[in-house]
């Protein structure tokens, strides 16, 4: 079940769903705004490619605006950090008005139950003209939907409790160790 606007301010206030900072503005009918932090991470030049067992250098940039080139990709957080209740999990979705200037948020686009930190989101300029980034602004939203009962697993995983823009750690997932 989508929560809505009601039940959220509800958990919110019963300290059940952490969001932080919050403006009362950010919640919507049926979900809660997310703002671009300002924290953009991106491939070091020097990488020639990047595989599946090797761990990926990034370069962490930390500032209010970011100007994304035409058909380039980056890595950027929420202004705000989630703490997730083991009954309940998220679907990140872009912005529709965001969307509509080429602008594309690749993320993987779930939220576990149990999850901690900020969200990392991953940007793609579709369009043919540079774009501005600027921390603050509204980019997307968390669609909360609860759980028939608590996960028996809640989310433990390499990007808990997260901040700034994370790149990937897929060198850490199990198969990967079980395969060497």
């Amino acid at each position: 079940m989508i929560l809505s606007d009601k039940t959220i301010r509800g958990l919110i206030q019963a300290g059940e769903l952490c969001i932080s900072p919050l403006d009362d503005v950010q919640i919507q009918p049926a979900s809660v705004d997310i703002r671009l932090g300002d924290t953009f991470t991106v491939v070091k030049n020097e990488v020639t490619f990047i595989t599946f067992g090797t761990e990926i250098e990034y370069e962490v940039i930390k500032r209010k605006d970011f100007v994304l080139r035409p058909k380039c990709f980056i890595l950027a957080t929420t202004t705000e950090y989630f703490k997730l209740p083991n009954n309940m999990t998220a679907f990140v979705e872009g912005r529709s008005s965001v969307g509509r200037m080429g602008l594309f948020i690749q993320n993987a686009g779930w939220v576990d139950p149990g999850f901690e930190g900020e969200i990392t989101l991953e940007l793609f300029n579709a369009s043919d003209t540079p774009i501005l980034l600027e921390a603050g602004t509204r980019i997307g939203q968390l669609v909360f939907a609860q759980l028939d009962r608590d996960a028996l697993n809640p989310y433990r995983g390499k990007y808990q409790g997260q901040k700034g823009a994370t790149g990937s750690r897929i060198h850490l997932d199990h198969e990967r160790v079980m395969a060497k």
